[in-house]
């Protein structure tokens, strides 16, 4: 197939339309993670339906003293790998096509959810983030709008504002993809020097360590609820190598799921690790989120939450997650 490079509104809405319009919206530099954006978007259109993937990098949601200058504008490769996992158009306009007033006097606020984690560090990111989103699906028009889970408040936000104010369609999330070491795909991978990348993977270290820990208290609490005398489950536990917990088992059983400062406390122990590394990690923030509201989530939560790191490696700021479940059915 040959995919269209496609520059104005017109253009794209002069396009035959025959089955959904599945929409992927990058800001280009293209990479596996998006390819594979691209791909889901593939086989939920299916072969009748059209694949559209938008190239803008947006002004509105970079801050002062951030990268738009040097982020990188390489439309050509884009096309290239765009067409090779199956997009049927890139529509890549200009500043002009999608701001034709210049920078817009009328935006979408992001409210409290938007002031915190990325909101908090980057101030006004995810007004210009929803601001171009919100522009970008009336001019494409979809049925579907698929976007990455390595950028969780991004995803919740966006969804947020399609359920807010009505936007006719579906968002869809994709797991986030990763290199063989672990570390997350990303355009400013690019940036990182050989011992730069080296400290980084301490984002996904802590995130796996966080994980882990999670499912052995999980394990070890679920062992207990199988074993209904009091010494029969300290032996269960301490079989499992949980002394410590196997001193009260009754206590342990009785404990609220998952535990969250542990898990929190398992991640950290990387990153401080990390931070005493050559070169340095300088964390952002660590947390353990709700991800309906990216509230921090107390010991008695249970449900779906969101481990979530950022942090810097000289210059190049990166971020990270993954999601837990806490509360898990005896």
């Amino acid at each position: 197939m040959t995919t269209a490079l496609l520059r104005t509104a017109d253009e794209l809405h002069a396009r035959v339309r025959n089955g959904r319009r599945a929409v992927v919206m990058t800001m280009g530099a293209l990479h596996d993670g998006h390819a594979t954006l691209i791909r889901t978007a593939r086989e939920i259109a299916g072969d009748q339906g059209e694949v559209v993937v938008t190239v803008f990098v947006n002004p509105l949601q970079f801050g002062k003293g951030e990268d738009l200058d040097r982020y990188p504008r390489t439309l050509d490769a884009d096309l290239k790998i765009a067409e090779e996992a199956g997009a049927d158009a890139v529509f890549a306009p200009s500043v002009d096509e999608v701001y034709p007033g210049g920078e817009p006097q009328v935006r979408i606020s992001a409210g409290p959810m938007g002031e915190l984690l990325e909101g908090a560090t980057r101030p006004g990111h995810f007004d210009g983030m929803l601001t171009v989103v919100a522009k970008l699906l009336h001019l494409t028009r979809p049925d579907v709008a698929l976007y990455g889970q390595k950028d969780a408040q991004q995803l919740a936000l966006i969804r947020r504002m399609a359920r807010d104010l009505n936007f006719g369609v579906e968002i869809v999330g994709v797991p986030t993809v990763r290199e063989e070491d672990g570390l997350a795909l990303s355009s400013r991978n690019r940036y990182l020097s050989p011992q730069e990348r080296h400290t980084a993977l301490a984002l996904s270290r802590a995130l796996f360590a966080g994980r882990d820990r999670h499912a052995a208290q999980e394990a070890l609490r679920a062992r207990a609820r199988e074993v209904p005398a009091t010494r029969a489950r300290a032996e269960a536990l301490s079989a499992i190598g949980e002394s410590r917990a196997a001193a009260d088992a009754h206590a342990v059983a009785k404990s609220v799921p998952g535990g969250p400062a542990g898990v929190r406390a398992a991640a950290r122990l990387v990153l401080d690790e990390a931070a005493r590394m050559q070169p340095p990690l300088a964390l952002d923030y660590l947390a353990l989120v709700d991800p309906s509201d990216f509230t921090e989530v107390g010991e008695d939560f249970t449900g779906e939450a969101v481990l979530a790191v950022a942090a810097r490696v000289g210059t190049t700021r990166l971020i990270d997650n993954i999601p837990l479940i806490f509360g898990a059915a005896p």
